[in-house]
């Protein structure tokens, strides 16, 4: 399974480090992040091919663009997606056409963990609203003393309960840990997560969301769940904004039921116009940017290049999602420059929770 030619790889994911220069040593590169100008590029399943024709690869590693039907008409080595979950790419067409693909797990457990206390620490003792105040030469807002108008729980002894246990979610709950809190879990797929799903509702002082968007998952948490939690819970949501019920949280947010929410995603990636959580002190929101380190980048750049060295040295790769297509060469004889259209369709790896960025 030696390819007969050097292989060239078109890169449209932000690549860094030792895996940029470990597929430089192994392929030529053309290196374009759709990150790298001013504005957003991501290129749909035609225009990527087009792209893929045009620069004469065929290799693909991407994180946004759409891989899909077109694409896998080319005679490709292997397609690497950036991701936990490869959600970008049609695993069925990719298996239909014989063509590997590559995952990156666990890329940005870090970082989204230290989002997630950033966004506990600052809902909970009101950070931004008191950054403001200072700013704004208003520490005596109103008449009022900051020390009396700041005054919050601290987060040390209290209780924090984790949906889903993938990657995200474990780097989080050593940290929340290492902070003096006790941690609990509820994922059905994971056999370290102990907890029911009740348990961690009514029993927790912080809730973190940290499953996928499924069927399972959609709207998990809507008003009945919220009416279950402890008065003056955090809800914290790093994950996906469908995961909650966003009318629900806002009105749980004005009666004080949940004291503070942080969260990190909404649905079409803003907020509309004029949204009621942009006007309230307790809650901290990012635009979806709990992945978005250097780190992050040049982990899921090791990952694939490792694969990609194991996948053309004939070994198995160690995070591909439809390995069943290295089977079908294997018997074949089928070389790695040329995959045939061996193998039968495969959805993604896995099933139920674990985070998918």
């Amino acid at each position: 399974m030696t390819p007969t030619a050097r292989p060239k790889a078109l890169v449209t994911a932000p690549f860094r480090g030792y895996g940029l220069e470990k597929l430089q040593s192994m392929a030529d590169v053309v290196l374009d992040p759709w990150i790298s100008g001013s504005h957003l590029r991501m290129y749909n399943a035609d225009q990527l091919a087009e792209r893929v024709r045009a620069e004469g690869c065929n290799i693909v590693i991407c994180e946004a663009d759409i891989c899909a039907g077109p694409l896998f008409e080319a005679p490709l080595i292997a397609v690497g997606s950036t991701r936990g979950d490869p959600t970008n790419v049609t695993i069925a067409d990719a298996t239909a056409a014989g063509v590997p693909v590559l995952r990156a797990p666990g890329r940005n457990a870090d970082g989204v963990a230290e989002l997630a206390i950033g966004l506990i620490i600052a809902s909970t003792r009101r950070i931004i609203p008191a950054d403001r105040d200072v700013r704004e030469m208003q520490v005596f807002r109103d008449g009022t003393i900051p020390y009396q108008r700041f005054r919050a729980w601290q987060i040390a002894g209290k209780r924090a309960g984790l949906i889903a246990y993938g990657a995200v979610a474990k780097a989080l709950a050593w940290r929340l840990k290492g902070l003096g809190l006790e941690v609990i879990a509820y994922d059905p797929y994971s056999p370290e997560a102990r907890s029911s799903l009740d348990e961690v509702i009514e029993t927790s002082d912080i809730i973190s969301l940290h499953a996928p968007l499924t069927p399972e998952t959609d709207q998990m948490i809507g008003a009945a769940e919220i009416e279950r939690m402890k008065d003056g819970v955090v809800l914290i949501n790093t994950a996906r904004a469908r995961l909650h019920d966003m009318d629900a949280l806002v009105a749980a947010l004005r009666t004080g039921k949940v004291a503070a929410a942080g969260l990190d995603h909404f649905e079409g990636e803003q907020l509309p116009e004029g949204h009621p959580l942009c006007s309230m002190d307790n809650v901290v929101l990012a635009p979806h940017i709990g992945g978005a380190t250097y780190d992050t980048e040049a982990n899921h750049s090791r990952l694939i290049a490792d694969d990609l060295a194991l996948l053309l040295a004939g070994a198995q790769p160690r995070n591909c999602v439809n390995p069943e297509v290295l089977r079908a060469r294997s018997q074949d004889g089928a070389g790695l420059s040329a995959p045939g259209p061996d193998g039968a369709a495969s959805g993604p790896s896995g099933s139920g929770f674990g985070e998918g960025d």
